[in-house]
């Protein structure tokens, strides 16, 4: 009994490390954790009037391919949509004003599993790639026209966290991602920073 124990614990901790030998795959999918809904009031002199509303949602599909043992390059692609809606008042009119904002970040990266006996698997990672916003709202008050302006640049960040095996080939995946965007024009230059908690799957096979 001790010795079928024994087997079959052996054969599970290699089932859990043969995921990241060299050689296998890892395609993963997450998003930022909840839908992000923001809304405002502005009280002045016993009047309440609506502030901007802000929606906003997150995804991160990526894969990688294991050039050694717990060692996997690959890409990191992110996509994010924001809205903001706000009311304006324009000779006693009043006016609804959207913008919209999504951006792109293509991200080559390199990430290190660290091996363990148990279902949880931590990992490191970092990259550099490439950003692209584009922004669209009204031309003015009086009219429908929209105007669409498009920026690009360098994007490099940093992740961390942890993976629960579910399976030797599923698993959950919870961390935390720094993203840095920045582009130059003519003398400006524009930086951005985020950090996000992230959630989502990691799937794992040869």
């Amino acid at each position: 009994m001790k010795k079928l124990f024994l087997v079959g614990a052996l054969a599970l901790f290699g089932a859990m490390n043969a995921q990241t030998e060299k050689g296998s795959w890892v395609i993963s999918g997450s998003t930022t954790i909840g839908f992000n809904n923001t809304s405002s009031k502005v009280k002045y002199n016993g009047n309440s009037v609506d502030g901007p509303k802000t929606t906003s949602f997150n995804i991160k599909p990526s894969a990688g391919y294991f050039v050694a043992n717990n060692i996997a390059v690959g890409v990191d692609l992110s996509f994010t949509s924001t809205k903001n809606e706000s009311t304006q008042y324009f000779f006693d009119q009043e006016l609804n004003f959207e913008s919209k904002s999504n951006t792109v970040v293509v991200m080559p990266n390199a990430t290190y599993y660290f091996k363990s006996a148990s279902k949880v698997m931590p990992y490191l990672g970092a990259g550099i790639g490439y950003f692209s916003n584009t922004i669209k709202y009204p031309s003015d008050f009086s009219s429908n026209e929209e105007v669409k302006e498009t920026i690009d640049g360098l994007a490099w960040g940093a992740k961390g966290g942890v993976v629960f095996l579910v399976t030797p080939s599923i698993g959950i995946d919870l961390g935390l991602a720094y993203v840095n965007t920045s582009n130059k024009e003519n003398d400006v230059k524009n930086v951005t920073n985020s950090f996000g908690v992230n959630a989502g799957f990691s799937f794992f096979f040869k």
